[in-house]
């Protein structure tokens, strides 16, 4: 429906007004008539077009019907098509005339200017800023909506600059500018018409803080460009060239969506009338574009590999060497972070999660930096970020504790569950059960992941580990068929079966740890001895079973959508879980080539007998298994492959704004 404006008319003086195209004009012929008249005429030059309802039927004039009633059911509307060359160009004459007279009793003349002014923006989300027939003052989810996107402009293009680039309100450069998303004010009509009118671009005090917007008119330097709206800037007057038709904006956001902000940003341009004398300005039109702040989007590992990170100390040499030849065999980049940079803090999964944003026009890596603040809390800040490298961070105010770490934070491949779908999958985060003194993720950090809209998080069970994280316990690896992933789960009664199979094999006497100095040898007999150690795994299989209900309500999934891995596990600080031998499922994950940390399990035929049953149970997904010692290095410490590396992936091919939350 068009936007529509009252007018009041005079039979006195002359009334004058600006029509902007596309728009309608309701003309108060009632409130101008003079007293006695109790019908009128409406009269327009060709640019004009009138319509007449009355007893809710319209009528396009000129008509049959010379004279309308002056009563409350009927209107006069009027619209125009063309702007105008010269001020006042176009006019309507309406005449009032008594029950039975002839002679008109008064005249009403009203002259028009027509302006075509829109503030547009990428609604249709092409790439490019054109005027659509799409709502701009809305904006919808799907394959079939509508609406702008701002990016969060949160990289450092300009490694001189030490702060991100939105941050400051200048232009560092070229590329900042492509960061950002344009919003154009077209204007056209008689120049001289501003003289008594003022265009002024406007947002509201509530978005003010969660975007920027830079002008610089016809000028291309980047000295030129002015922060012009937006944190203490509410409006800015426009001052439209004679010369010059559009006047492109640059818009970057400030904040990714959060509590208490939806991510929807909106902005306004405002026609105002300003009288001679020291009167109000008076609004004649308003157009308003609304844009939505892009989300941070995790990748689960199902995406293509780009550059693994892994941390370099003195005691990890051949960890990092076999990391390297991992990253070879999937073509993908190894970044090695010295102890210069990382502190010999060698927990990098830990510290960060690597994420994108994404608009039609744009796309970046935005690394997430955890509240876990230990040796490496300032290399995603001072390392990572940089040009089109993004950064952003949240803070746990009450005190981070293990669960903070990023190895607790972990996202699925694409799903669908009982008919709705998850593109983009659904982050998984483990948490405790709702009991005093239990550990569960910073309320910021969950807060933030909630508001993105686009992965639903889903809050596991991992207080019953030590250090706590989901990817002590569970991992996903592409696969040819089904959804196109399995989910592989820690067992502790696969691995149960898998020994007692060894026994019954004659295979008792055969040594867990051989090759491993200083630490102690068990035999299968004496492992499957072990009631204590049996008692506990048993209840580390119920805490993995529950976790397994949930996954497989959460993300759809049926039991051969779920491999299990042999796994077992001991009791450790505070009654909670360990790994009792390195941790299989904790894996490096580089398209079909996996980085599984070696389990040193009892040899069979010359061959580790843990790890020929993952090889039976991944390959024939054409997955390759290479088993990487992280005994010393990481297992000791709570840790294994997946929590000493990190993986930036492409980007998911699937438009986030597609979908339907």
């Amino acid at each position: 429906m068009a936007q529509q404006r009252l007018v009041q008319l005079s039979v006195q003086r002359p009334t004058s007004t600006v029509c902007v195209l596309g728009t309608e004009l309701a003309l108060d012929v009632r409130g101008a008539a003079p007293k006695g008249s109790v019908a009128f005429q409406a009269q327009g030059t060709p640019g004009v077009k009138l319509y007449v309802t009355y007893n809710s039927q319209t009528t396009k004039l000129p008509s049959s019907v010379a004279r309308w009633p002056l009563e409350p059911n009927t209107a006069l509307v009027l619209t125009m098509d063309t702007v105008s060359k010269d001020v006042g160009d176009e006019k309507v004459k309406i005449s009032y005339f008594q029950e039975s007279g002839g002679v008109p009793t008064g005249r009403a003349m009203l002259y028009l200017t027509c302006v075509e002014l829109s503030l547009d923006a990428d609604v249709g989300r092409c790439g490019t800023v054109s005027s659509t027939g799409l709502k701009k003052d809305s904006w919808t989810w799907g394959p079939d909506g509508h609406g702008a996107i701002l990016l969060v402009n949160c990289d450092r293009d300009d490694p001189k600059v030490e702060t991100l680039d939105n941050r400051d309100r200048i232009i560092s450069s070229y590329n900042d500018l492509k960061d950002m998303s344009q919003m154009v004010l077209r204007t056209r009509g008689p120049h001289t018409i501003f003289t008594g009118h003022r265009l002024l671009l406007h947002m509201d005090f509530s978005d003010s803080d969660k975007a920027r917007v830079f002008y610089g008119g016809n000028q291309v330097a980047l000295e030129e460009y002015q922060h012009v709206l937006g944190v203490s800037k509410l409006s800015y007057t426009v001052k439209p060239s004679r010369h010059q038709e559009e006047n492109i904006f640059y818009v970057e956001g400030l904040a990714f969506p959060d509590v208490g902000f939806s991510g929807l940003v909106s902005f306004h341009v405002t026609l105002l009338e300003t009288p001679d004398k020291d009167e109000l300005e008076i609004p004649l039109f308003t157009d308003t574009v609304v844009f939505r702040v892009a989300p941070w989007i995790m990748t689960p590992n199902t995406l293509t590999p780009l550059e693994v990170f892994v941390c370099s100390v003195e005691d990890n040499k051949s960890f990092v060497e076999a990391v390297r030849d991992v990253a070879e065999k999937s073509n993908c980049r190894l970044t090695v972070c010295l102890p210069a940079e990382t502190r010999w803090d060698v927990w990098i999964q830990d510290e960060m999660e690597f994420g994108y944003i994404q608009a039609p026009h744009k796309y970046f890596p935005v690394v997430f930096d955890s509240p876990r603040d230990r040796q490496l809390k300032d290399f995603p800040f001072k390392k990572v970020l940089g040009p089109d490298f993004g950064y952003v961070a949240r803070q746990a105010p009450e005190g981070a504790s293990d669960l903070d770490s990023f190895g607790n934070l972990e996202v699925s491949p694409p799903v669908t569950v009982q008919g709705k779908e998850y593109p983009l999958g659904r982050i998984l985060i483990g948490s405790s059960f709702p009991r005093s003194g239990g550990r569960r993720m910073a309320k910021a950090v969950w807060d933030f992941l909630v508001a993105q809209k686009v992965q639903a998080p889903v809050a596991l069970y991992s207080d019953w580990l030590v250090v706590g994280h989901v990817d002590e316990f569970l991992s996903f690896v592409p696969a040819p068929d089904r959804k196109g992933f399995r989910l592989l789960l820690a067992s502790p009664s696969a691995c149960y079966q898998l020994l007692k199979q060894k026994q019954e094999e004659g295979y008792g006497e055969e040594l867990m740890f051989q090759g491993l100095e200083i630490v102690p040898k068990q035999t299968i007999n004496e492992i499957l001895n072990n009631k204590a150690l049996w008692q506990y795994n048993r209840y580390a299989q119920t805490c993995i079973n529950w976790n397994r209900e949930i996954l497989k309500r959460s993300l759809g999934l049926a039991e051969p959508d779920i491999i299990d891995i042999p796994q077992l596990f001991q009791e450790g600080y505070a009654s909670r879980a360990k790994a009792f031998f390195p941790d299989m499922v904790n894996m490096l994950v580089l398209g079909r080539h996996l980085g599984i940390p070696k389990p040193f399990g009892p040899e069979v035929g010359g061959k580790c007998c843990l790890e020929q049953r993952v090889r039976e149970l991944l390959e024939p997904l054409g997955l390759s298994c290479t088993f990487i010692d992280d005994y010393f290095t990481y297992h000791i410490g709570h840790g294994e492959v997946h929590c000493g590396t990190n993986v930036r992936r492409k980007p998911f091919a699937f438009k986030w704004w597609h979908m339907v939350p």
